[in-house]
């Protein structure tokens, strides 16, 4: 039997003359069609090539079986593996994640025509925020969004760790642990994830009578975490603890201490937020705090598909504790204050 290039439904039926209509069913296991047929098309259609038009089947089904996922931020690991995770958890469902990679930090109209345009049942945003007027969009298009790490905006959904609390928690422990002179290492401006992280750590301090040593903005980026490491390590005197509100900027702190000869966690602190996987790594071995990514993805993922069965309900904001990993970084010492906090050390 000669192949055809380009198989569909219509030239399935004329190789097993039946219907078009007769051919799909049986692609689908209908029971309606018997055994026999069943057989006769299905080996057709493999001997063929056949796969089934995903757009058309959207058309009549007015589902995609797409979940979108829209990053801005592209240079920080921990996107990647939160896009690892998420795939891991919708593919069984026979769901397919389309990642978009808006370049900014804004979720604009010109980015939200490629939602439309691929008709993706629901959306996932993370490392990016939006306008005011794409949520009214959404809202008036009933397309469901979920936003995690981010704080929600009118009437999206938002999963997020408790930025404000760890921020609070890493000041707390160094503080508890003798440390003075604490420099915060902020992200990009006007991003609530780092404003949180960074309001927290200097709200504890500010609680304890304690001025802040230094404020240095990194932009969420290794480069920025080096730039700011170099600087505030080059001075005749420095300061004894660094919090970076995210891990790629500390691994950049942490490479600038090896530069200038000073010892971690000798002479210096260092801590970070997320726990990516190179924080881990025998050469950074990073204190850190970890976000719950697992249990953020599957909170996530609820919202979302509740929003894809009923686009009508309300949206809601949840918070979810992270976990102190104590490793190599930071002298936290034996008098840790970790009070009903979750904490770990490896």
């Amino acid at each position: 039997m000669k192949k055809s290039r380009h198989p569909t439904v219509l030239t399935i039926s004329e190789l097993a003359g039946v219907s078009p209509s007769t051919v799909s069913r049986a692609l689908n296991d209908d029971a309606r069609i018997s055994q026999e047929v069943r057989a006769k098309v299905q080996r057709i259609a493999k001997e063929q090539g056949y796969t089934p038009n995903a757009l058309a089947r959207s058309l009549v089904s007015r589902t995609s079986g797409v979940v979108g996922l829209v990053l801005g931020n592209l240079s920080n690991p921990f996107y990647a593996e939160l896009a690892e995770i998420i795939h891991a958890r919708i593919a069984p469902m026979g769901k397919r994640l389309m990642l978009l990679h808006i370049g900014g930090e804004q979720l604009d109209m010109e980015s939200m025509q490629t939602v439309f345009q691929y008709q993706m049942d629901g959306c996932i945003v993370t490392s990016a925020s939006m306008s005011s007027k794409v949520a009214e969009i959404c809202e008036r298009y009933r397309l469901p969004m979920v936003m995690i790490n981010r704080v929600a905006q009118l009437h999206s959904c938002a999963v997020s760790c408790h930025n404000y609390d760890g921020g609070y928690w890493i000041a707390d422990a160094l503080l508890a642990a003798g440390h003075r002179k604490l420099a915060a290492v902020g992200g990009r401006p006007n991003t609530s994830t780092s404003q949180n992280r960074e309001a927290g750590f200097l709200e504890c301090m500010s609680q304890r009578g304690v001025e802040p040593w230094a404020r240095y903005c990194g932009h969420s980026t290794y480069d920025g975490g080096y730039k700011a490491g170099c600087e505030l390590l080059a001075a005749a005197e420095h300061p004894d603890g660094i919090f970076a509100i995210n891990d790629i900027m500390a691994l950049g702190v942490l490479d600038a201490a090896r530069e200038f000869g000073i010892k971690v966690p000798d002479e210096i602190s260092v801590v970070g937020f997320d726990d990516i996987r190179a924080a881990s790594w025998a050469g950074y071995n990073l204190t850190t705090i970890a976000q719950p990514v697992e249990a953020m993805v599957e909170r996530s993922l609820d919202l979302l598909f509740a929003r894809m069965s009923d686009p009508t309900l309300a949206g809601e904001e949840h918070y979810i504790r992270g976990e102190f990993r104590i490793r190599g970084t930071a002298r936290l010492g034996s008098e840790l204050v970790l009070a009903g906090r979750e904490a770990r050390r490896e």
